[in-house]
């Protein structure tokens, strides 16, 4: 290879680092959340976790964990399903941070878990990730009868307490999935509530501390477009609830909102619980945020005294159901 080709190959077109960045000849390259692991039984939760296949054509799978202690289990569990973060265009679902993190909430809540692994952008611009994540949902509410593909999800669940879950985009995802939910329904499936973990909820215009970040703050406007190419902008309803009119449609009576004091997105969580309550939403909304620390600090300091609070705090909401 000549040098001329070498320097176009390294001759960067968007620099979103921490992130990613797109070089002028398509190479993407992914500056974290590329580590994988493979499922097992984890010897400190006893925790087992296997990986499916949701749709072979569209590349879409997730990892289902379901807690040993009690097997088989006496009495039906409840599902999270789960969506992970990473702005739509980093981490999978079988990440080493999220397989440990499902490994905990499966075992403190006594739950199944779903991990759904959606596709991500650029390679698969936004809203691919929403459209994966509802043919997940579509597949675990497939096995309500017993018959579906999977025996775990066949024997032991219980479609009566369906969660959703996500942090940053997969609570956005969540989010998506709860109004659509509430919207078209899904035969034999009651979602019992949903968590939001640092949400990614965005707008033009700048509430709270937002106006005092405009570095950050354009950041954010540029990745939303990066991921979303045909979008209108940061009031697109997809990452602006406030402009979404079918809000108040959201299918299910809890939510809990996880915000943490130095995060950007904050003031959004927070404005989403006033959202739902002025939107006619009949349900109970909670929100509790961790002080000083940043967005998905839980993810990066996952045995911090702070991140086993939040992890409490989701368990609780699980299991108060």
């Amino acid at each position: 290879m000549d040098s001329t080709s070498s320097t176009i190959d390294n001759e960067i077109a968007i620099d979103l680092t921490p992130l990613l960045k797109l070089y002028k000849n398509g190479r993407i390259e992914r500056l974290m959340g590329e580590d994988v692991v493979p499922p097992s039984l984890d010897p400190t939760t006893n925790v087992e976790s296997k990986d499916v296949i949701i749709s072979e054509e569209h590349n879409i799978s997730a990892r289902l964990f379901i807690p040993k202690t009690n097997y088989p289990p006496t009495q039906k569990l409840p599902i999270l399903v789960y969506f992970h973060g990473g702005a739509f265009c980093i981490e999978t679902a079988f990440s080493p941070n999220y397989h440990n993190y499902l490994n905990s909430v499966t075992s403190l809540a006594n739950v199944i878990g779903v991990s759904v692994n959606y596709r991500r952008a650029p390679e698969h611009p936004v809203p691919i990730a929403y459209e994966d994540s509802w043919l997940a949902l579509k597949w675990v509410a497939s096995h309500v009868n017993g018959n579906g593909s999977d025996e775990w999800l066949n024997q032991f669940a219980d479609f009566e307490k369906v969660f959703l879950g996500g942090d940053s985009a997969g609570a956005n995802i969540s989010h998506y999935l709860g109004i659509r939910i509430g919207k078209e329904k899904l035969d034999g499936v009651n979602l019992e509530g949903v968590v939001y973990i640092h949400p990614y909820f965005w707008g033009v215009d700048p509430i709270g501390s937002e106006s005092d970040r405009v570095q950050h703050v354009e950041m954010v406007h540029n990745l939303w477009r990066f991921t979303c190419p045909t979008t209108t902008g940061s009031d697109d309803l997809l990452i602006n609830p406030a402009k979404d009119p079918n809000l108040g449609s959201l299918g299910c009576k809890k939510v809990l909102i996880c915000v943490a004091e130095k995060d950007l997105l904050k003031d959004r969580g927070w404005y989403y619980k006033e959202l739902l309550e002025k939107n006619g939403w009949n349900g109970v909304v909670e929100v509790v945020e961790t002080e000083d620390e940043d967005h998905v600090f839980h993810m990066f300091n996952p045995t911090s005294e702070k991140a086993k609070v939040l992890l409490n705090q989701v368990v609780s909401f699980i299991k108060s159901a």
